[in-house]
C-alpha cells in the first residue's frame, strides 16, 4: 500500500480500500496500485479524494472520476464526496506499485 498524505485513521483506511476496488478501464489495474490517488481527507462523514490521471486529457477521466465518486459513496458512514484530479506533480511509472509493475510486465 502507498503511504498517502493524512491517511492516519481507520476511516481513511475505510476509503483507501473502497478506492482499491476501482480499476482503470484501460489498464485492468486498481487505480490504489497504480498510485494515482494522491490525497484522502476525512471530516464527519465528509471525504475529499486529490487523485491524477496516468496521462492529462485521459479519454476515460470522466468514467474514472464516477467510478471513484461511487465507491466512496458506498462506504456506510460517508454522506459527501468531492473528487479533484491534479495533474501536478504529474504520474509517472514509478508511483506503481510491485504488483501493479508485476501485472504490466515491467
Amino acid at each position: 500500500m502507498h503511504e498517502l498524505v493524512g491517511a492516519t485513521t481507520p476511516r481513511h483506511h475505510d476509503i483507501y480500500e473502497a478506492l482499491g476496488r476501482v480499476i482503470d478501464p484501460e489498464l485492468g489495474i486498481a487505480i490504489t496500485e497504480l498510485g494515482l490517488v494522491y490525497k484522502i481527507g476525512v471530516e464527519g462523514d465528509g471525504v475529499g479524494v486529490v487523485m491524477t490521471l496516468t496521462v492529462p486529457g485521459c479519454p476515460m477521466h470522466a468514467t474514472i472520476r464516477g467510478d471513484v465518486e461511487q465507491a466512496v459513496r458506498a462506504v456506510s458512514w460517508v454522506r459527501s464526496v468531492a473528487v479533484e484530479v491534479t495533474f501536478e506533480p504529474p504520474w509517472t511509472p514509478d508511483r506503481m506499485s510491485q504488483e501493479a509493475r508485476r501485472q504490466l510486465g515491467r
